[in-house]
């Protein structure tokens, strides 16, 4: 049985993944490490949690020693990184948070993962999980490829691309076996409201205000999280080692027509006047190093390996609203921090599973 490390599998992205690999592949033993901070909810993935195939691990990626242990207790054949700090108003407030789990953390995955995997690389991955921010800011025209310079703004996705060159060094250095995936904006279920369309949804529920960065004109491609998962699953186990694949939704949106689109339909599932919405849109003071455009190329992962969106945008959109207005409990314990008591319930040595 192939043992998988995912990282970060508590998180939006992450949980998505974690629940793919469980249900799909029962001959895998999978590992869900997460050091459930703030965006770490183990209620995303209540449904699977007591699957004989799946095991979840409290650990932070930035203790060395505990990753080095935990590598050398289980010897994972293959890891699936998805644990970072990765919202960029934070990184602007505390840069060294995002240095800390995004760079040595992902040295620490990697030394782990090059020390048991020293003699046998036959069947092993590192996957490292990226963003597209990496790349910079794209003018009116143009996309970005797989061999677009890097050209980092923020603290977020300067930490990002420096765990990027690191996983492509020990590649290069000690014949580590990678993939590595650069993806466009997600959206979609799980999404903790600190984020755009998870926040916003949230606000039009209760009436508050949607801030709106600037003029709204930043544009972004938006990626569909369930159709992410999918992805990740086609580049694990069809991918080339050693490549890089970019992952994108196929379509743009300026920040303001998004907006307006999700007032739209808020209203009309709401049962609110068309354009009520709309009046709580309230523009702020722009951030600082924001980068205008992002567009992704995703054809590679198009032609090798068959993989495209399963959504538009906009279904995309409408599959996200419905599932955070049937799941209100779930949107009421993120916003009110009542979600980071169900480890304690499920995990805690009084609980009936006994720990992990």
């Amino acid at each position: 049985m192939k043992k998988i490390l995912i990282t970060g599998g508590a998180g939006f992205i992450g949980s998505h993944v974690v629940r793919r690999f469980v249900q799909n592949y029962p001959d895998y033993q999978i590992f869900n490490l997460d050091a459930l901070t703030y965006a770490g909810n183990l209620e995303n993935i209540s449904d699977i949690e007591k699957e004989p195939n799946y095991t979840f691990v409290k650990g932070d990626i930035t203790d060395e020693a505990f990753i080095g242990q935990l590598f050398q207790e289980h010897q994972f054949d293959g890891v699936v990184h998805l644990a970072a700090e990765s919202h960029v108003d934070r990184s602007i407030e505390d840069p060294m948070a995002f240095v800390k789990t995004n760079v040595i953390g992902t040295v620490n995955l990697l030394n782990a993962a090059r020390k048991i995997w020293a003699n046998a690389t036959e069947g092993k991955r590192f996957y490292h999980v990226s963003t597209d921010e990496v790349y910079g800011s794209l003018g009116a025209e143009g996309l970005f490829t797989e061999t677009t310079p890097y050209d980092p703004n923020s603290p977020y996705s300067a930490s990002k691309a420096s765990s990027d060159h690191f996983v492509r060094a020990y590649g290069e250095t000690y014949c580590l076996p990678f993939v590595l995936t650069n993806c466009s904006n997600n959206y979609g279920p799980n999404h903790f409201p600190e984020k755009l369309i998870p926040l916003f949804i949230n606000n039009i529920i209760h009436n508050k205000p949607l801030p709106v960065y600037g003029d709204g004109n930043y544009t972004r491609d938006w990626l569909f999280v369930i159709d992410h998962a999918a992805a990740i699953d086609l580049v694990f186990h069809q991918g080339k080692n050693h490549e890089t694949y970019n992952i994108g939704g196929f379509n743009e949106w300026k920040n303001i027509d998004l907006v307006k689109v999700l007032c739209r339909i808020m209203d009309t599932k709401l049962g609110r006047t068309a354009g009520e919405s709309e009046k709580l849109i309230t523009y702020v003071k722009d951030r600082p190093g924001h980068d205008l455009r992002y567009a992704i190329d995703a054809n590679k992962i198009n032609k090798e390996l068959g993989w495209e969106p399963s959504v538009t945008f906009e279904q995309g959109l409408e599959i996200t609203i419905d599932w955070y207005l049937t799941h209100q409990e779930w949107l009421n314990n993120v916003t009110s921090g009542d979600y980071e008591k169900y480890y304690e319930k499920m995990y805690s040595p009084l609980a009936p599973k006994g720990g992990i």
